[in-house]
């Protein structure tokens, strides 16, 4: 799980580089065992793409664990809070850049309507790189990843119609056990409980309706029925 303060530099990292003019997608796979790139940018220079890789880091014991580092762009960063970078930053290597994050000072009524909480300072600047990984995987894994997002923004978009009913059938068997901790039922009993109410409310809507037209029908009926002859 990600930490509010990971969540925070990510999204402030992801407006950074869209205002830097870059293309810019989270969680990128490489090809080759390079591992996942935290945030990859994609830079559109004069005949040629610049390629950015960004590795957030939040706290010393991040800092140094043994997960793998995927620097693999032509340009790569760690991006960290200043507090630890202060304690990190003789063990960065010389080719790897630093963005350090700065969280906004002004007022919550202020910060509310920026895009993100904060922003960045170039600590130490990268050296360029050869890409680690053919540009043609990279293109393909950075595409997919966008798809994924977009993927992602229609369903919340979409809601639940952009799922099939069976797909929402098994979802609601899986979670039949699942206890909502101010209700006594759980949430799939709930669902059936609150289909049977909506259909019966259409029912008795439908009743209503039907009612009406028998009375309006009776009513024409009786005022076309000839009149009786007089004795």
């Amino acid at each position: 799980m990600k930490t509010t303060l990971t969540q925070e530099i990510e999204k402030a990292l992801y407006y950074y580089c869209i205002e830097l003019g870059g293309i810019v997608v989270e969680e990128v796979t490489m090809p080759d065992e390079q591992g996942i790139v935290d945030t990859l940018a994609c830079f559109f220079k004069p005949a040629q793409r610049e390629w950015r890789c960004y590795e957030l880091k939040v706290t010393k014991a991040d800092f140094y664990s043994k997960a793998k580092l995927s620097f693999v762009g032509n340009y790569n960063y760690f991006v960290l809070p200043e507090a630890l970078y202060e304690k990190v930053h003789a063990d960065i290597p010389s080719e790897i850049g630093v963005l350090v994050y700065r969280p906004y000072r002004e007022s919550a009524e202020i910060t509310k309507e920026l895009p993100a909480a904060g922003t960045f300072f170039v600590a130490k600047k990268p050296l360029k790189q050869n890409l680690k990984v053919a540009e043609e995987a990279l293109t393909q894994r950075f595409m997919a990843s966008l798809f994924r997002e977009v993927r992602k923004a229609k369903r919340m978009d979409y809601g639940t119609s952009f799922f099939s009913t069976e797909q929402l059938y098994k979802e609601l068997r899986r979670r039949l056990a699942d206890q909502d901790s101010l209700q006594e039922d759980n949430y799939y009993q709930r669902f059936i409980e609150d289909v049977q109410t909506a259909r019966i409310a259409s029912l008795e809507e439908e009743l209503h309706a039907l009612e009406q037209d028998y009375y309006f029908l009776r009513q024409q009926q009786v005022r076309r029925r000839p009149t009786e002859p007089l004795e």
